[in-house]
């Protein structure tokens, strides 16, 4: 009856040692990896460490960039409201200043220009 309580018990340790070794080797596993992580953490940090300022800086840039473009899109619409009139104008002056010119061309066999907006 010892003998078997002996067997028992060495057979309880030797399970518990086999499951300590394991847990051991667990934590081993996670300290590496945990030292891993930090190397990275540090790494990306430091990579990173300058990217708000150039964040604020491109915005900065991006903010005097449409502060000058603002008059030149004034300037643009300007000329093309005058291109408008100026090709307006030109309809006008063809129709009104050669009414004859359809007349003339028709009998000359020529067509009349006509002029896409």
């Amino acid at each position: 009856m010892v003998v078997t309580i002996i067997v028992i018990n060495v057979l309880i340790a030797s399970i518990l040692l086999y499951v300590a070794r394991r847990i051991w080797l667990l934590r081993k596993k996670l300290q590496r990896i945990n030292n891993t992580l930090i190397a990275i953490n540090r790494s990306a940090g430091a990579a990173l460490s300058g990217t708000p300022n150039a964040i604020y800086k491109g915005q900065i840039g991006i903010y005097q960039l449409k502060q000058r473009n603002e008059p030149l899109q004034v300037q643009i619409q300007r000329v093309r409201q005058v291109l408008s009139l100026l090709s307006i104008g030109q309809q006008a002056w063809q129709r009104f200043s050669f009414p004859n010119a359809t007349f003339l061309n028709s009998r000359l066999g020529r067509q009349t220009p006509r002029f896409r907006k």
